[in-house]
């Protein structure tokens, strides 16, 4: 194996099909200039409602469990190309621990309905690192530049 390709390798995730039609995770690029996340794909079809109506987000089903491993955990993101249709993921933490059904929360921002079906990319899984920090109270915080300065703290 090329030296530029190992550091490409990651961890073992185990992923066990709940349904037939489940596909797994999988990157569209790999190698050096690879992609950052796999594609998830729906295992069922569903209609997404329009914006403002009942059914515009909806849990789809992937038909997956993941076996991730205790050093990582997983985000699910957003698909570009779906992004700009209006259709967006919400609540894309994935913990260790967790072995049920991979759901991908999808909500649709549009004034049409839009129609999922099974084998439709529906969302990108990224693995990270997993850290566990210590909280600590303080009383008050070093200086920074920034400061307590929010959204549209830079002016662009």
């Amino acid at each position: 194996m090329p030296a530029d390709l190992s550091a490409a390798i990651g961890p073992v995730v185990k992923v066990q099909r709940l349904l037939p039609s489940a596909q797994l995770p999988r990157y569209a690029h790999i190698g050096p200039f690879g992609d950052l996340a796999a594609d998830l794909f729906a295992a069922e079809a569903i209609t997404l409602a329009p914006i403002g109506d009942p059914g515009a987000t909806q849990a789809v089903r992937t038909g997956l469990a993941l076996e991730l491993p205790s050093t990582h955990g997983a985000l699910v993101e957003d698909r570009s190309g779906l992004a700009l249709r209006g259709i967006t993921t919400l609540a894309g933490v994935i913990d260790p621990g967790y072995r049920g059904e991979l759901k991908i929360v999808l909500t649709n921002l549009a004034r049409e309905p839009h129609l999922i079906a099974p084998g439709h990319r529906i969302a990108q899984l990224r693995l990270v690192q997993r850290l566990q920090a210590t909280f600590e109270e303080t009383d008050t915080l070093a200086e920074a530049p920034r400061g307590a300065a929010g959204f549209g703290s830079t002016g662009h």
